[in-house]
């Protein structure tokens, strides 16, 4: 399915047939284009976004401008939960890290169908726990696994949001997006590539061997994957 095809967003493609029919003249095509802010923090959500191509990082920025990613948002999920969860703002910032296509929702649209539809509430509250589950694994580890472990977490959750195993990444933005020093995103960036893990190229990573990630990734992968698979309807769906 083509990414500027709206039923490329999981989401999307498990809206009840009433609900999509209402939906379907509401949703605009984007192009979401790296570094594209697409909320603040603490700033009003005009829209929502549904990812089919690109991926969203959601960014804790501090007070001397330095940031780190709690979260990633691609063809699973919804950017700007805050607007059906009541909230209206979050203290985050939503950031486009891989540039793609998607679909934006304005937030009075969003509200409204939130409020009308039983199953078009009950499945992004469950999103909502997914997500939440994400920001929980993240701040874990975060703060007890290595380097390594957590550029592997990040490169199969990134796959995992993306219509293709290849990135458009820089180590200095994936340094940014982790928290963690350049040299560190590079020395274990060198050893997955010598390992064939993965291919780097002038800001390109391929995963190659996807399982072979998966051994070296810490558990955090797997707890966070679990929840999406328990709590998502499942992609055959789509």
């Amino acid at each position: 399915m083509e990414p500027h095809n709206p039923l490329c967003n999981w989401l999307l493609a498990s809206l009840p047939a009433d609900d999509w029919l209402r939906w379907s003249s509401q949703l605009e095509p984007v192009e979401l284009e790296l570094g594209k802010v697409l909320y603040e923090s603490g700033r009003e959500q005009l829209y929502v976004y549904f990812p089919t191509s690109a991926i969203v990082s959601l960014l804790y920025v501090t007070e001397d401008g330095s940031s780190a990613e709690i979260a990633i948002v691609g063809l699973e999920g919804v950017v700007g939960i805050a607007l059906f969860l009541g909230g209206e703002t979050s203290p985050s910032r939503a950031v486009v890290q891989s540039a793609g296509q998607g679909f934006r929702l304005k937030a009075k649209v969003m509200k409204e169908e939130f409020s009308r539809s039983l199953p078009v509430m009950h499945l992004m509250l469950r999103y909502a726990q997914a997500l939440i589950a994400q920001i929980s694994q993240t701040a874990v580890c975060n703060r007890h696994h290595s380097v390594q472990q957590q550029l592997c977490r990040w490169l199969l959750m990134s796959i995992d949001r993306l219509p293709s195993n290849h990135l458009r990444m820089t180590q200095e933005l994936i340094s940014n997006m982790l928290g963690v020093r350049r040299e560190g995103v590079t020395e274990n960036a060198n050893k997955l590539q010598k390992a064939g893990l993965i291919r780097y190229s002038r800001g390109h990573i391929e995963v190659l061997d996807r399982p072979g990630l998966e051994l070296v990734v810490c558990e955090c992968y797997g707890v966070v994957k679990k929840e999406y698979d328990r709590l998502l309807p499942p992609l055959k769906s789509i």
